[in-house]
């Protein structure tokens, strides 16, 4: 079985958010970078998946040169082969990611039996590119997945909705998005960082469409709440307060 995991450089997800005075940008000089959580799950289940069956799991991404970082990351987790789309750095909208990835696959030496991606990215949050590559690629696609397995050519995809789970039966070649959640993705040693670190992570240039018509007026960086915390207190002598702070302050009582 051959797998794509389809990851996305993305600042920490706990980080101070500034922007550019232009509002256009984020200010990343003092921030750090990881991979997006969802697709971090995504990565391991391409892993495992190859564990169980067989075959390869292939890391990829579209980015700029810096994004080489969280392709080692993914060969440090046990991927086998990682390839970077590589960009000037300019973020690029999901129907020109989706794209670009849509043609490596299409041009790639390998058939790919199952393409995973993040349900959504930690920072555009864009729901899209899975399934743009999906309608690239004539595949079938389930989205939003919380368990998965594959049998015999047909991926069984779970998602959870209220009161229960749908269940969805596709035969391979399949996309599928999942969640965090899904798995607990593994954290690479030492040893497999510095592995990492040695093996040929290939560049291709894609060709970036314009076909994205969204285009971007300007961003805001979400509130920052510097309001000290108020211990209440660690007994339960402290309940009465709670319950004023539920029914005077928040309401919800």
């Amino acid at each position: 079985m051959k797998t794509l995991a389809c990851v996305k450089r993305v600042p920490d997800t706990g980080a101070k958010i500034v922007l550019t005075d232009d509002n256009q940008q984020i200010d990343t000089s003092n921030l750090g970078f990881t991979m997006s959580p969802h697709e971090e799950c995504a990565l391991e289940e391409a892993v495992r998946l190859t564990e169980d069956h067989g075959g390869t799991a292939t890391a990829l991404t579209l980015g700029s040169a810096e994004a080489d970082e969280q392709l080692r990351t993914a060969l440090a987790m046990e991927a086998d082969d990682a390839v970077l789309l590589e960009t000037d750095g300019d973020e690029w909208g999901p129907v020109d990611t989706a794209a670009a990835i849509a043609d490596y696959v299409r041009d790639a030496d390998d058939d790919f039996d199952v393409l995973l991606f993040g349900n959504e990215s930690a920072d555009a949050a864009n729901y899209q590119v899975g399934v743009h590559v999906a309608n690239r690629l004539d595949l079938p696609c389930v989205n939003g997945v919380k368990s998965l397995s594959v049998d015999d050519g047909t991926v069984v995809a779970k998602r959870e909705v209220t009161g229960g789970e749908e269940v969805y039966e596709v035969p391979t070649p399949a996309v599928v998005t999942v969640k965090e959640g899904l798995n607990e993705p593994r954290y690479p040693s030492v040893r497999s960082k510095m592995q990492a670190r040695k093996q040929d992570v290939p560049n291709v240039a894609p060709e970036r469409r314009g076909a994205d018509t969204v285009r971007r007026v300007r961003l805001d960086a979400p509130e920052q709440d510097d309001t000290p915390a108020e211990v209440l207190g660690e007994s339960a002598d402290a309940a009465d307060d709670v319950v004023d702070v539920l029914a005077d302050d928040l309401e919800v009582l």
